[in-house]
């Protein structure tokens, strides 16, 4: 036991260092090139929070080999377990809280100032509008609490009288247990409905504030992770579908580059227009509209020139650059089936386990028992995966979704926050998991305090965020199906490299006037 314990501390150890790096990465690869050398505070922001979302989602597995530490004990407090789980969970939700309510919007209202401004005024004016933000907050969360603060437990009620100690255990299906004569109530589920009462007691603050969170990140959760679990995987495999079959002449390149730089020009004018409509003070709800207009014309921009470019590799090894960008089409390919796959997995567990009252099955709890019986971690890696898959999810349907409200490192600090409310994330994986994850720090934690919550109650109830999750799913599979249909069916014809097979041209040709336009910077 004592060995299997320092494999777990071990583990969790490279595993942090192991997200941290792998963010650092993410972010040095595809940042905006205008954001190069720049902004560090929020790149520091988006590495971290995006660290801290992904380690609290992989903590639940941890919880589960912590517990497995102990799995030939009598009880949990047999045994020591390595990893302290409470107070890991409890310092995980604290930074979770001070990045979702304070670090990342002030983030977010430093990098999306007045660029004209100075620094100090720029932190000012953050701080200005983060400290009003909290006051207001905690001026409704007060009001909320005094009204409503409070926990409304059924509970049915059982009585019980002496009997004279037996002389022989004669125990069946009509006396299940020790009693006198008559009907014996062994537990409350045997109970009279009348013995059913309701008991209230005020909860404490901090749950309060946790359950009302709870229900913010709920709603985004179901939001993002409804559209994500379907856009994920269905966005890589119409990435595959939609990819240059193969490399364009040096006349058709000269003639889409020509057209990508009018249109960039284009971008630039208006850019400059709206520059001079902010200097001049008439910054409205017009100029806003024109602005995120303006933004999206260069998003599509950027995304052309960068498929333009995969259509003609130049250089010394074009040849190998077009190489790896079929080898990265076919992986897209790959990881999207997988995907595919998790997806569905994912949809019917929640919809026989969660929706359906009694479950129909354990389904993905049962399969992570058996592989844990093959070999001990096994299960708690497939585990581990279905989580962070459904983070990568909410993720993925925060940066789509958040293209239409912000851009740039809002969009990317914005999707940070989303990922951040991890806690829900876990809260539901320890849910859709409860038969696999039972005896757990997190167990303790995500008790039903929050189910009885007064006012708050009826929507776990009903399963009203699954049901929205499950709902915004099947309705971005189906547009998203019909999407790659069409793609797939008339590929060929949107495809500027359908049916070309030309020797591919190493000479280079300079689009540094399409990158100065592209490098407009917008707000």
């Amino acid at each position: 036991m004592g060995d299997f314990n320092l494999a777990l501390v071990i583990v969790a150890i490279v595993v942090c260092v192991l997200v941290f790096l792998f963010n650092v990465y993410l972010l040095v690869n595809y940042q905006h090139p205008d954001d190069a050398n720049q902004a560090y505070f929020p790149k520091f922001v988006v590495v971290f929070g995006l660290s801290i979302a992904a380690i609290s989602i992989l903590m639940l597995p941890a919880d589960v080999a912590n517990r497995q530490a102990c799995r030939h004990a009598i009880y949990n407090g047999a045994c020591d377990l390595t990893l302290p789980m409470k107070e890991l969970w409890l310092a995980v939700y604290i930074i979770d809280a001070v990045l979702v309510f304070f670090v990342i919007p002030f983030a977010m209202f430093y990098y999306e100032g007045d660029q004209d401004k100075s620094v100090g005024k720029r932190i000012k004016s953050a701080l200005l509008w983060v400290v009003t933000t909290a006051i207001v907050c905690a001026l409704l969360l007060g009001i909320l609490y005094g009204l409503a603060g409070k926990v409304d437990f059924t509970v049915r009620h059982l009585s019980s009288v002496t009997t004279n100690f037996p002389s022989n255990w004669d125990f069946s299906s009509g006396q299940p247990c020790i009693g006198g004569s008559g009907a014996h109530a062994c537990s409350a589920y045997t109970a009279s409905a009348s013995s059913e009462k309701t008991w209230t007691m005020r909860t404490t603050f901090p749950e309060y504030v946790v359950a009302l969170a709870t229900i913010v990140g709920s709603v985004l959760f179901s939001i993002f992770g409804g559209v994500g679990i379907a856009c994920l995987p269905l966005g890589l495999i119409a990435s595959f579908i939609r990819r240059p079959k193969a490399v364009i002449t040096r006349s058709q390149y000269i003639k889409e580059a020509t057209e990508l730089g009018k249109r960039a020009k284009e971008v630039k004018k208006a850019a400059d227009a709206l520059h001079q409509e902010e200097r001049s003070g008439s910054k409205g709800r017009k100029w806003r509209k024109n602005v995120k207009a303006v933004e999206k014309e260069l998003l599509q921009l950027e995304e052309d020139v960068k498929l333009l470019e995969e259509m003609y590799p130049q250089g010394e090894k074009a040849e190998t650059s077009w190489a790896l960008t079929v080898l990265g089409y076919l992986a897209k390919l790959v990881l999207g089936t997988l995907g595919l796959i998790v997806s569905v997995a994912w949809i019917i567990h929640i919809v026989i386990y969660l929706l359906i009252d009694p479950p129909l099955s354990p389904f993905l709890n049962e399969v992570f028992i058996k592989l844990d019986d093959i070999w001990g971690l096994l299960g708690t890696v497939a585990f581990a995966f279905f989580c962070f898959y459904l983070l990568l999810a909410v993720i993925a349907g925060a940066m789509m979704l958040g293209l239409r409200l912000v851009g740039s490192y809002a969009n990317e600090l914005f999707s940070v926050q989303c990922g951040t409310y991890s806690f829900v994330l876990n809260k539901f994986c320890a849910t859709a998991f409860g038969y696999y994850a039972q005896a757990t720090a997190a167990q303790e934690i995500f008790g039903h305090t929050l189910q009885s919550l007064r006012g708050i109650k009826y929507l776990y109830k009903y399963n009203v965020f699954q049901i929205a999750f499950i709902v915004l799913a099947a309705l971005t599979f189906v547009s998203d199906f019909v999407l790659v249909s069409e793609h797939f069916r008339d590929g060929e014809e949107k495809n500027l490299a359908a049916g070309s097979s030309f020797p591919l041209d190493t000479r280079e040709l300079d689009l540094c006037a399409i990158y100065a336009c592209l490098g407009t910077e917008l707000y």
